[in-house]
């Protein structure tokens, strides 16, 4: 019981996975950028068709207090909070962004878990921020 709380905590507050920018870069082109656009603006080949137009993720920082809004952003691809875009909740691609757990830590300094393919994604939004 100590040995499984101490690796509880080390997995905790230790540092995270770190995140692979180009890897992440790579998913949104392959499952984002259709709607949001190659220059990540909200203005892809998708978005005249859906009822619920894609958001300029370029500004998400910037609307936020200049605080990139890590959990918000993880539980919108995840699903955990949903968006009901295009008939659908969002994320059309959740299936494939399932699988190798990966810890981000938020603005506060706390964990939050998601997949190794969502936090190399959401590192690309990051770096994106204007």
């Amino acid at each position: 019981m100590r040995l499984l709380s101490i690796l509880c905590t080390i997995l905790l507050a230790g540092p995270v996975l770190a995140q692979d920018i180009e890897t992440g870069r790579g998913h949104y082109l392959e499952h984002c950028a259709a709607c949001h656009g190659l220059d990540i603006d909200g203005k892809g080949p998708m978005a005249g068709v859906m009822i619920i137009k894609p958001k300029d993720l370029t500004v998400l920082q910037a609307e936020n207090g200049d605080v990139f809004p890590l959990e918000r952003v993880i539980k919108r691809i995840d699903g955990r909070d949903p968006l009901v875009a295009h008939g659908s909740p969002m994320p059309v691609y959740g299936h494939f962004f399932e699988g190798g757990a990966a810890a981000m830590k938020t603005q506060s300094g706390q964990p939050i878990m998601t997949s190794r393919a969502i936090a190399d994604l959401v590192a690309y939004l990051q770096e994106a921020q204007q």
